[in-house]
């Protein structure tokens, strides 16, 4: 039998309390789970938007090999020299090639095993970027020249627009998990072709509020309709994800298991 290689994907980290919870708990997550290679979205990392400078160290510190992200990336600008300079930290490659940064990486994992990863972003009742289908699409094939292992985090709010990519796909990508929500579905699974997908890995950080954030202020916002800004809750963080285990010749997903930790 082939060897099989599992990989980690992290769901959304929030504020102190995500990060809090990765510093307490990644490092049994991934004994736990056996996780070779480990993927987080970390673009509300730094009290709810964007990432800095320190929490991109302090992520990879922990132990995420590529940190990935979404809309929110450009908010603090301390992070686009990082985007220039290194390549594990990704943001959605639909973005028009004048933004900082990268949409894909490839690491590798051992002298003769890598591991692709790309980050896109949706559409559907988001910025109005480029196209993420035929985007992203390229990217898969330019990534399978080097790798069969390929991974996508699809930054979106549509649940149609992040389902009808993972049958676009399907075959080609090793998996498509979708983020953004910050609420976990339980609709994890293999499609037809071999591609692992869930609709929305979760959040890091504090589960039972609204998507991470203060209730009062969400509350505040949908009563008045001013755009009242989100502030992350306090409190005991989890992590939210999944763990996909994969064929490594022909990197279909064999598996593909949702946790709260």
């Amino acid at each position: 039998m082939a060897d099989t290689i599992r990989v980690a994907l992290l769901g959304d980290v929030v504020g102190q309390s995500g990060m809090g919870a990765l510093f307490l708990g990644l490092s049994r997550l991934i004994k736990k789970y056996s996780a070779e290679f480990v993927i987080i979205n970390g673009e509300n990392a730094a009290n709810g938007f964007g990432i800095e400078e320190d929490d991109y160290y302090a992520l990879r510190k922990m132990g995420s090999d590529v940190i990935t992200s979404g809309n929110h990336i450009w908010q603090k600008e301390s992070i686009f020299p990082i985007l220039e300079r290194e390549d594990d930290i990704l943001r959605p490659i639909n973005y028009p090639s004048p933004c900082p940064g990268k949409g894909m990486c490839i690491k590798a994992i051992s002298k003769n095993r890598k591991i692709a990863v790309i980050n896109g972003q949706g559409r559907i009742d988001m910025m109005a970027i480029d196209d993420p289908f035929r985007t992203i699409a390229a990217a898969v094939r330019e990534a399978r020249k080097m790798t069969p292992l390929v991974f996508v985090d699809f930054h979106a709010e549509s649940n149609e627009e992040k389902e009808a990519l993972s049958f676009y796909l399907d075959g080609k990508a090793t998996a498509v998990v979708g983020t953004h929500t910050h609420v976990q579905t339980m609709d994890e699974r293999i499609l037809p072709g071999g591609t692992a997908y869930i609709t929305d890995l979760g959040c890091t950080g504090v589960q039972d509020v609204v998507i991470g954030s203060k209730p009062e202020k969400a509350i505040e916002r949908q009563l008045t309709g001013l755009p009242i800004k989100s502030e992350p809750s306090e409190g005991e963080g989890r992590i939210q994800g999944v763990i996909i285990e994969c064929d490594e010749v022909s990197g279909k997903a064999l598996s593909i298991e949702r946790f709260t930790l």
